[in-house]
């Protein structure tokens, strides 16, 4: 995919978040991650979702988040975006939002627990939450912080980008990734999905036990393991 593609991809993705009812106003971004030519495109700071258009997007350099093509501001979550595509090599494209169920676990503190199966189709496991961030890290590169703490808390919890492909962050919200911008956005929505599933569980029985570990197993495997076969293959079969 050459930038323009890249560009085109990351509008329509900040688009479709937006209609899928997971963000209000401005708020939330979708990026979208170039290796090969070090750049990120991500959605510009501030702007309506409504109004994107692909040559909206901004253009920024992995390494130092200078801005390498764009006349708008990039979004004010950049470096953590930069930083994820730094630690997680194998994302593709990265999606932060304030979705209402979603982000009532993060500002709770908690993990979400994972009940049943259809948390368990994409995630393996609960969904991660960050410890809470020290004062001198709020008070230093916080955006640049608040990545680190996810990758962090991706790694307490003994998880990777591809079983756990959202974390929580204590009293914002999630973020959440995928191979590409539209996968990532993806993610977002099942995230929100299983969220509020979570929520009502816990409603209805307090006490409810996670799911058995070898159903757990084998629903995300079936979807995301060496052997899945959920879907149909590339050549229709």
């Amino acid at each position: 995919m050459d930038l323009h593609d890249l560009k085109a991809a990351v509008a329509d993705a900040n688009v479709a978040l937006a209609r899928s009812g997971l963000v209000v106003l401005s708020f939330g971004n979708v990026s979208g991650v170039d290796r090969d030519a070090g750049v990120l495109v991500i959605k510009p700071s501030g702007v309506p979702y409504d109004t994107l258009r692909p040559e909206d997007m901004v253009v920024v350099a992995l390494d130092d988040g200078r801005v390498v093509e764009g006349s708008l501001r990039p979004s004010t979550d950049t470096p953590t975006h930069r930083l994820l595509y730094r630690d997680l090599p194998d994302i593709g494209g990265v999606v932060h939002t304030h979705s209402r169920e979603a982000t009532a676990w993060a500002q709770a503190g908690r993990a979400i627990p994972c009940l049943g199966t259809t948390h368990a189709d994409h995630f393996r496991g609960s969904v991660p939450v960050t410890r809470p961030m020290a004062a001198e890290e709020i008070a230093g590169d916080y955006e640049w912080e608040t990545g680190r703490m996810i990758v962090m808390a991706l790694t307490a919890a003994g998880r990777t980008a591809h079983d756990a492909a959202a974390v929580l962050v204590t009293g914002h919200g999630p973020f959440c990734w995928g191979p590409t911008p539209a996968a990532a956005v993806e993610t977002a929505i099942a995230l929100e999905a299983v969220a509020a599933m979570a929520t009502r569980t816990l409603l209805i029985d307090p006490a409810v036990g996670e799911l058995e570990p070898r159903l757990l197993a084998r629903h995300f495997d079936r979807k995301h393991g060496p052997g899945a076969y959920y879907g149909q293959d590339e050549d229709g079969g």
